[in-house]
């Protein structure tokens, strides 16, 4: 891993990148959530770093120092790690369909401190779902997990489209089930936000074959298309109906300064179009994983390219983007500080994920630039297939996240353990190096 002077290094080093990797820096940068969206979860998992209660008190210490001690591992001391930490990816690695998977639940018990060395470990989950608002996404977990999330912790896959309300005022919110999205959108300050169903009940033959529900009709709003000058589109969660949205996702592209009633005679006066993520596939209930919104803007540019004969320039959020990951680094250091006390960054941060093109890639690339480590750990328990070759390697595969996370902190007691030096159980271990 190589290190830079700080968050702002990534612009000089676009210049230097091979081809395939200049997308990873696509988008705005962006910022760490309101204070207000920071609070602790009251009675949550955590404790700050010295807590009083009625009948104890409990500290934050070094993996060193607690190691140190001379408690003995039936009865130890209850700690948080201050030097490692924890990010998760969800779908595929705690949950399939909405539903949890067993060996999850565990994980969740054993880095909340149900692990020989009673120690609890910070963590933040990075998704690249979305299509509800954060708050929501978080009591979603904290019921199918039995563990209390906090927003704090928590990023979507558009999670960092919030500060782009600050630059625009009209636009375009795709995706998601019935208002969920425009309240999502709403929520970070769009001021006026206009759904595919606006524009459907406004003119219907903008797609002739989808008939809006009796509720989507009633949800939805008349437009003066006249008057009506779309800014920019968000595809804020999969797209439920893929043929009427790539229309009148065309329509904006090639329309006169996203005005819907003009046509650019060029197409290259349409606004500019953001998608939260760019995963082709991802994992579900089903025996095989499904296709999702990097397939439809796949799609996109394709019918855009076959109708204009011009390339569309889209932008995508998310894993593997290093914006997204400088993110999860400042909301992970403000989530320890605020809710553990610990004011430093972690020397090692263990991303688990189960895709190897954004979850593996980003890690990788991120930790080639970020000032701490970021080490990648694939599970089998999501899109990846056992017995593939990833396209992108992960430092460590494991069966599954409680095996993951059971590996991470066993990695960071050996650490203590040999003077801080991992004894890395990787191919260069097996040849017996020890690495740094």
């Amino acid at each position: 891993m190589t290190t830079s002077t700080g968050f702002g290094s990534q612009s000089a080093r676009l210049c230097s990148l091979e081809a395939d990797r200049a997308d990873l820096y696509g988008g705005p940068n962006v910022v760490v959530p309101p204070k207000y969206l920071m609070a602790p979860s009251g009675d949550g998992d955590f404790i700050p770093s010295v807590k009083k209660t009625k009948n104890h008190e409990e500290a934050v210490f070094s993996e060193e120092e607690y190691f140190q001690t001379d408690t003995p591992l039936s009865t130890p001391p209850m700690t948080t790690s201050n030097d490692f930490a924890l990010a998760f990816d969800i779908d595929g690695v705690l949950l399939r369909g909405g539903n949890p998977i067993p060996e999850a639940v565990d994980a969740m018990k054993y880095i909340n401190g149900e692990n020989p060395f009673g120690m609890r470990v910070p963590y933040i989950f990075l998704t690249n779902g979305g299509g509800k608002t954060e708050q929501e996404r978080c009591e979603d977990l904290t019921r199918q997990l039995g563990i209390e999330v906090s927003p704090g912790q928590f990023i979507c896959g558009h999670t960092p489209m919030r500060e782009m309300a600050e630059r625009y005022n009209t636009v375009l919110v795709v995706g998601g089930e019935g208002e969920k999205c425009r309240i999502v959108a709403e929520a970070y300050g769009f001021k006026d936000v206009i759904t595919p169903g606006d524009i459907i009940k406004t003119r219907p033959d903008t797609a002739p074959f989808r008939k809006l529900t009796e509720d989507e009709y009633n949800n939805s709003r008349t437009l003066d298309l006249g008057k009506t000058q779309i800014e920019a589109i968000f595809v804020f969660a999969d797209s439920r109906d893929w043929a009427s949205d790539q229309q009148i996702i065309l329509d904006c592209v090639m329309s006169k300064n996203g005005c819907l009633d003009q046509r650019s005679e060029t197409f290259d006066d349409g606004p500019p179009v953001f998608f939260s993520h760019n995963d082709v596939v991802w994992s579900t209930s089903h025996d095989y994983s499904r296709i999702g919104m990097g397939a439809l803007r796949a799609s996109l540019e394709a019918l855009y390219k076959a109708v204009t004969g011009k390339d569309l320039k889209s932008i995508a959020f998310g894993k593997p983007q290093i914006g997204t990951f400088q993110f999860a680094t400042r909301l992970l250091q403000e989530w320890r500080s605020e809710s553990h006390g610990i004011n430093e960054p972690p020397a090692t941060v263990y991303f688990f994920g189960d895709t190897p093109e954004s979850d593996v890639r980003g890690t990788n690339e991120y930790n080639e630039i970020a000032e701490n480590e970021w080490y990648s750990v694939l599970v089998k328990t999501g899109v990846y297939q056992d017995g593939t070759e990833p396209r992108f390697p992960p430092k460590k595969i494991c069966e599954n996240v409680y095996e993951g996370v059971k590996f991470a902190v066993e990695r960071e007691h050996e650490k203590m353990l040999n003077g801080g030096r991992y004894i890395d159980d990787s191919a260069e271990a097996n040849k017996g190096e020890v690495r740094n």
